[in-house]
């Protein structure tokens, strides 16, 4: 029988020991590390590149998803969550496997199962459209994660000017700089604060607090002037989502 292995991440360490508990009676399955926060995770997936992981959403530092989101090569999921069943419907939709705090052994064997069944498919979860998915609408994005070879910028939404799609990527504008990360406008536009952040274009999202002012460039086409001087074009329905906000 082929030898599986597999990382636990949970901040709390009675579930990280329930997991292992169950996690013992499968002889082929052996444990090669065990963190307690995200960036251990990443640290630890990345080095020791894993079959499965049993993964909690909710930790300090780094979130389930972000933990995913900074991985290069995803090995098989479970999540291990508290989250209510309304965002559970969205991991069915996904196809994903779950364990529901506070779970049976039964129910733990039944999502490893599906999971080793799963890792020959070699199917990654899609990190964005699942996150879209679970997050409530009273809660929107508070910051983004941008892997650059080693290192992980962590950049609160507040400090971003605006976003620019670029064919499969999004550039954020922070203070001059940008920062590449592989992911869909519209699925940021989802999640992100709509009171402060607005599509005002096809390939643009602007954050409103740096908006100066708005001109007519020629017959219905205008441009948005920010504080710093840079120009964004204005689409005919960004121009209307604007009128509303301002």
């Amino acid at each position: 029988m082929k030898k599986i292995t597999a990382i636990i991440i949970d901040d709390e360490e009675l579930a990280r020991s329930l997991v292992r508990e169950y996690l013992s009676a499968h002889d082929n399955i052996s444990i090669v590390a065990e963190c307690a926060n995200g960036f251990e995770a990443v640290k630890e997936i990345s080095e020791r590149h894993p079959d499965v992981i049993f993964l909690d959403i909710q930790m300090p530092k780094l979130s389930g998803f972000e933990v995913l989101e900074l991985l290069e090569n995803q090995p098989a999921v479970i999540f291990v969550t508290a989250f209510d069943q309304y965002a559970l419907k969205a991991f069915e939709v996904h196809a994903v496997d779950y364990l529901l705090k506070p779970f049976s052994k039964e129910r733990f064997d039944e999502a490893l199962r599906l999971a080793l069944q799963r890792l020959d498919n070699n199917q990654p979860v899609n990190v964005a459209e699942l996150t879209a998915a679970v997050q409530p609408k009273d809660q929107p994005l508070e910051r983004v994660l941008v892997k650059e070879g080693n290192k992980v910028h962590v950049i609160p939404v507040e400090k971003i000017d605006y976003i620019e799609a670029q064919d499969d990527y999004v550039a954020f504008h922070v203070d001059g700089k940008s920062y590449l990360k592989m992911q869909r406008l519209s699925t940021l536009e989802f999640l992100l604060d709509k009171r402060r952040f607005v599509r005002i274009h096809r390939s643009y999202i602007l954050h409103l607090d740096r908006l100066a002012k708005i001109e007519l460039y020629a017959k219905d086409s205008r441009t948005a002037i920010l504080k710093d001087g840079t120009k964004l074009p204005v689409s005919r329905s960004g121009y209307d989502t604007l009128k509303e906000l301002l």
